[in-house]
């Protein structure tokens, strides 16, 4: 049974952003029924926005890491910085708990010098650092950093990972599939993911939510324009190669 079981937001009237965008107009009514929950959709169809609002709502910092990292600002909407985090309504079974984590590839950077900041306020850093992989995450590739972080920080809690691919090649796709399946099996951890990678999203039993102009819908797999594209691509990309660059 997941942690957080459901994801409501009431959209109220108006058409400043975030609610504007058309996977929002019909609301958000998400019934988490796994323990690995995957959102898809086009670049502005809204699965990071409302990736971050949950992320929010928990306390974990919108630049990455976990509540013993927030940073955030809480300035801007009712002590959010999302909009869209206010009228979020989260449901958690049994109780809600706060263990977890929020990565967005695009500020791991960010994140990656948060950590070097702590280091040096600690006594012994070198034992600091055995936690994200034995040394600082910028001396290791993109990949490696990524992949030291899930091994070594991933235990009990809710995970909400922004397009975590972007990091890392097919095969390492795979390891931290591995990760997951590891976690999610012990009933320990909830992944809620935001990806474009078809890989990723074959991984078994999981929830797919995809978001577009109708709205956010439950699609399976092979229903997903990342497998059918990629699918129909990889069988005949003469086709595509050909199309793409006629001069027509």
């Amino acid at each position: 049974m997941p942690y957080l079981s459901n994801i409501d937001c009431h959209i109220p009237n108006g058409h400043s952003f975030p609610f504007n965008i058309p996977s929002f107009k019909y609301g958000i009514h998400l019934p988490l029924k796994n323990n690995v929950t995957f959102f898809v959709g086009e670049n502005g169809s809204g699965k990071s926005t409302l990736l971050e609002a949950i992320a929010e709502k928990i306390g974990f910092n919108l630049r990455g890491g976990n509540r013993n990292h927030n940073l955030n600002t809480g300035v801007n909407f009712d002590g959010y910085e999302s909009p869209l985090t206010q009228p979020i309504q989260l449901t958690w079974t049994p109780r809600r708990i706060n263990n977890g984590f929020f990565m967005r590839a695009e500020s791991f950077f960010n994140f990656a010098n948060l950590i070097d900041e702590i280091a040096k306020e600690e006594r012994d850093p070198s034992k600091f650092y055995q936690a994200y992989g034995g040394k600082s995450l910028h001396h290791q590739s993109h990949g490696e950093s990524f992949l030291a972080l899930f091994n070594n920080q991933f235990e009990a809690g809710i995970y909400l990972l922004d397009e975590p691919e972007a990091a890392l090649s097919p095969a390492r796709i795979l390891s931290f599939m591995s990760i997951i399946h590891k976690l999610e099996q012990s009933r320990r951890a909830q992944f809620i993911i935001a990806t474009h990678s078809p890989i990723l999203l074959c991984y078994p039993e999981a929830t797919i939510y995809n978001f577009d102009n109708e709205g956010i819908q439950e699609v399976n797999y092979a229903q997903t324009e990342h497998y059918q594209l990629t699918k129909n691509f990889l069988e005949n990309p003469e086709v595509y190669l050909r199309h793409l660059f006629s001069e027509d």
